[in-house]
């Protein structure tokens, strides 16, 4: 098993925590001014229970990865309630129920590539690039001239998810969205 720092865990990483293994839920970096060092604040569900829990450890803290097979996998499509993912080497196809995915599931694509985490040769969960492009499907109209400035106003993108968008960006125009914590990044073409 490898050792990582804190600082980087991601959503959907998983860990082994007390002789169990454990998947990132949340995870924000907090720094209280003056009062003591950066840590970080994670959320975590019991990979196996289902229970969750919270822990805040400190940046320069090591962490024991889990050791899992990481699999290379395409979304292809949502079938009711599942998801439904194909192995980029064997073409096999795996089904996932959407309560498993955590809320990673307004990130999904059709054809868009994912790590599918296995443990002991069963998906315990997946992870998304750092960041995807999504086309926005409604937004309120923009406001004429406006530049980057501090307001910001909700948007519908075609995944279903809401982000909160700068006033200059319009419906139908793609965006980079961080998936880790669900903001706007950046337009993109």
């Amino acid at each position: 098993m490898a050792k990582v720092l804190a600082t980087e865990v991601r959503v959907g990483n998983l860990i082994e925590l007390d002789k169990r293994v454990w998947r990132v839920v949340k995870s924000y970096h907090v720094h209280v001014g003056g009062r003591g060092g950066a840590f970080m604040q994670l959320e975590l569900k019991d990979v196996e229970g289902g229970t969750k829990r919270n822990e805040r450890i400190r940046t320069d803290e090591k962490i024991e990865r889990a050791f899992v097979e990481t699999r290379d996998m395409q979304y292809l499509y949502q079938d009711g309630d599942n998801y439904v993912f194909m192995d980029q080497e064997n073409y096999e196809q795996l089904n996932l129920p959407a309560d498993f995915l955590e809320g990673q599931a307004g990130y999904l694509l059709p054809n868009g590539d994912v790590r599918v985490n296995m443990h002991n040769e069963r998906p315990i969960g997946i992870e998304l690039p750092t960041s995807v492009v999504l086309t926005i499907s409604d937004t309120e109209p923009g406001i004429k001239g406006a530049t980057a400035t501090g307001s910001y106003k909700p948007a519908k993108l075609e995944t279903g998810i809401n982000v909160s968008v700068p006033q200059f960006v319009e419906t139908g125009e793609k965006i980079k969205v961080n998936t880790d914590t669900g903001e706007y990044m950046e337009r993109s073409n």
